[in-house]
């Protein structure tokens, strides 16, 4: 392992997420999953949104959904399977968009990697599919019986898709966030990996809503946002590029390992200058995502225990290497061991 630091954070607090909640022990989306990042300590906890049919807001990763319902085991959609182009990518399967939200209620979540985190399908068919209305009141109500401010990190998905569609998101992102005297307030974080929706929204926001900031997501490589396919993620990690998103976020969140990546055998290599070149930008850097298992890890930090199995004391330690490169926050399925190596435990 070769990884050095390379600056400090510059955010006050090193935040640790809950991606999709605590979704290393429960189905990622679901209230049970958001209780259990919050009980284990997550700072903030993330919801992905979608629409439905008739303009909800709803919380899954995708808006595919037969990875993550049992929508599959319900006859009556049987004839809503379909193949539809999101972004580019020929996806067949169940979609938010065809179902209208009394629908989408009578369906219950499933684990979505099920051949790793066996555990996890024991819940199977046990909780709903929450609205964003619905996952607000949860934060908050856990945030008044804690006694502690529990930001909220709401991804919109597919943005020009969903408007290409007639249903566009971050209108209604914004007034549900003001429908709620929770968000009006505590912290909350909306990111995209589009451009144009982040653009328009800091245009929406201004200086008048300082509890709510915007983090532009990147993916690796050559991969390109879907609404600006001449611009590539790496031309957005230069410094130049990081000046421009500068100037309608306030951070950005690239894959861990375009911080420090991975060497022929899967260890870590040497980190890259993306933290310190966002620094230099102002931007704060938040990377995703951190899992326990073997699975996910550098090689560096995986145990003999088998590819799916836990193992919370590589996790940690892996965490606590990019800890190292100066990130001001970071999303994990597993909070309780990202408290764990922020509080050095």
């Amino acid at each position: 392992m070769s990884t050095t630091a390379t600056t400090t954070p510059i955010a006050a607090k090193v935040l640790v997420i809950g991606h999709r909640g605590a979704s290393a022990l429960r189905p990622e989306h679901t209230l049970a999953s958001y209780a259990v990042a919050i009980e284990d300590g997550a700072d903030v906890v993330e919801p992905d949104l979608v629409s439905t049919r008739d303009g909800v807001l709803v919380v899954r990763h995708e808006n595919e959904i037969g990875g993550t319902t049992d929508v599959a085991s319900h006859p009556e959609f049987a004839a809503r399977r379909t193949t539809k182009t999101v972004d580019g990518v020929a996806i067949a399967g169940w979609f938010t968009e065809d179902f209208t939200l009394a629908e989408l209620k009578t369906l219950r979540a499933r684990e979505r990697l099920a051949d790793i985190r066996k555990g996890n399908t024991a819940y199977d068919g046990q909780f709903a599919v929450p609205t964003f209305d619905e996952m607000i009141e949860f934060v908050a109500a856990e945030a008044s019986a804690r006694g502690r401010v529990i930001g909220i990190i709401p991804e919109i998905k597919h943005s020009t898709y969903f408007r290409g569609i007639g249903l566009p998101m971050e209108d209604k992102v914004l007034a549900t966030i003001a429908a709620h005297a929770y968000t009006r307030s505590a912290p909350v974080e909306i990111q995209s990996f589009e451009v144009g929706n982040l653009k328009y929204l800091r245009g929406k926001l201004g200086k008048a809503h300082p509890n709510i900031r915007l983090l532009q997501l990147m993916e690796a490589g050559d991969e390109h946002p879907a609404d600006a396919p001449a611009t590539s993620y790496a031309a957005m990690m230069t410094p130049e590029g990081l000046k421009a998103i500068a100037a309608y976020a306030d951070a950005i969140g690239p894959s861990i390992r375009s911080i420090v990546p991975l060497d022929k055998d899967g260890r870590l290599a040497a980190a890259t200058t993306l933290v310190r070149d966002a620094h230099a930008a102002g931007l704060e850097v938040h990377p995703y995502t951190f899992r326990p298992e073997n699975h996910f890890l550098a090689a560096d930090f995986r145990d003999g225990a088998g590819d799916a199995a836990r193992n919370e004391a590589g996790s940690v330690a892996e965490i606590r290497a990019y800890l190292a490169t100066g990130i001001d926050a970071f999303f994990t399925d597993d909070p309780a061991l990202g408290r764990r190596a922020v509080d050095g435990r």
